[in-house]
């Protein structure tokens, strides 16, 4: 075993010998342009998002027990309901599914991958190094991230169950390096609970900030917050449909080489392209144009005239989300996103804001160019409907990431960016 490991220290003890708890969060994740291109070696550009996150607590048990627990979550894990109406209401809204399988797939996994991985692991039972208990612990999760809505919810309910993990059995970010994170995280959805994904949701929870990818050659690299669309809306549903179950008709005609599947979605990947051009060109970006522009469009009205740079970029942006959200409609169709994905885009669109789908539905994300007096309004005819919109707040960056700068398809620069891990650019 490496010797740097087992000198590790392990979680600390409490006063009496108790082990203290190691607990770890996960904000969600809002995608932006060019989803959900990052199934198909696409680009995309998207943001953590502090609004909302999972929790992930791991306890250590008693010596010398070494069993390891799944605890159930009161309410997204509930087995038993007062009336067939309760079971009704609260699977509809909660979904069928909680955060247990999340949490035993995700243990599974990294135990897996360590070992195949000749990663060794903390040993709690001998107290060399580790923490002279039994080495058992019990794993329990919570989290305030709205069920169903395309917010990478279960990946970050995975990721920081992962990331208890590490730290509880000496895993540092030396043997398991953050560029291989994003990988590890989407086997645990892929490919042991077969959750249809793609790499952009923990990319971003692993790197933090807003993230610029490129799933041709599995590049990632870093955007300043400061220059994404300002302000930007989060909107969801209460009454959201099942996430995870939209990409698999689509996905399949892709692999059989459909022409018009293929076709949107290389206008889909052409978003994230003009998305980075725009962003990182600034108030001059608001000129250019491309396929994903949207000509007829009536969106934006009321942003401006004449040729204000920060007025021309603001429509730009406000068309591209459109553009993008209605491309993700003809790829996936009216049934498949639902009523009330539907009916938030036309509440956004109606008060000119721009509005693209935060990932597979149930959400979407929102930039009111004229700034707070028209989101109030908007939240105001949201409301009236059922739906929920706040301010989006752009989470903190967690991993180091080289400055987004001039991307191949989009300027004369290199594209340089952190490489991802091999074989995991795309399905």
């Amino acid at each position: 075993m490496d010797e740097s490991l087992e000198a590790a220290p392990g979680p600390s003890s409490k006063a009496g010998g108790a082990m203290r708890s190691i607990t770890h969060r996960t904000f969600a994740r809002s995608g932006l342009f060019g989803n959900p291109s990052d199934q198909y070696g696409g680009q995309t550009i998207a943001f953590l998002l502090e609004n909302f996150y999972a929790e992930v607590t791991l306890t250590p048990s008693a010596p010398p027990s070494s069993a390891i627990r799944i605890q159930p979550h009161p309410v997204y894990d509930s087995t038993e309901y007062g009336s067939m109406r309760e079971l009704v209401v609260k699977t509809s809204s909660e979904g069928l599914y909680g955060g247990v399988r999340l949490l035993t797939a995700a243990t599974k996994r990294f135990a897996q991958y360590c070992e195949q991985n000749g990663i060794p692991l903390r040993n709690h039972e001998s107290g060399d190094g580790g923490s002279g208990g039994g080495g058992g612990f019990t794993l329990s999760y919570d989290t305030n991230v709205p069920r169903q809505t395309g917010l990478a919810g279960s990946s970050a309910i995975i990721y920081s169950a992962i990331k208890c993990l590490m730290e509880w059995y000496g895993v540092d970010e030396t043997v398991l390096p953050y560029s291989e994170h994003p990988g590890l995280v989407l086997s645990v959805e892929a490919g042991e609970l077969g959750i249809a994904a793609g790499l952009q949701d923990r990319v971003v929870q692993v790197y933090g900030g807003a993230v610029h990818m490129d799933f041709a050659v599995g590049r990632y690299s870093r955007i300043d917050s400061s220059l994404l669309p300002q302000p930007l809306y989060v909107m969801y549903s209460a009454n959201p449909s099942e996430s995870g179950k939209v990409h698999s008709g689509v996905k399949q005609k892709w692999l059989a080489g459909d022409p018009q599947v293929r076709s949107l979605m290389s206008r889909v990947v052409e978003c994230g392209r003009e998305g980075l051009r725009l962003l990182l060109k600034g108030a001059q970006a608001g000129s250019s144009s491309s396929n994903c522009s949207s000509s007829n469009s009536d969106s934006g009205r009321g942003i401006g005239s004449g040729n204000d740079p920060k007025d021309n970029r603001d429509r730009a942006l406000v068309e591209l989300m459109n553009r993008n959200a209605d491309l993700r409609r003809e790829l996936f169709g009216d049934e498949v996103l639902g009523a009330l994905n539907l009916r938030m885009v036309e509440l956004a669109r109606a008060a000119g804001a721009g509005v693209n789908y935060t990932g597979s539905g149930g959400a979407v994300v929102v930039f009111c160019p004229r700034g707070e007096q028209q989101a109030a309004a908007l939240a105001a005819a949201a409301a009236a409907e059922g739906f929920t919109l706040e301010r989006a707040r752009v989470g903190p960056t967690h991993a180091p990431l080289p400055p987004a700068a001039g991307h191949r398809d989009c300027d004369d620069g290199d594209g340089d960016g952190v490489p991802a891990a091999a074989g995991a650019a795309a399905e």
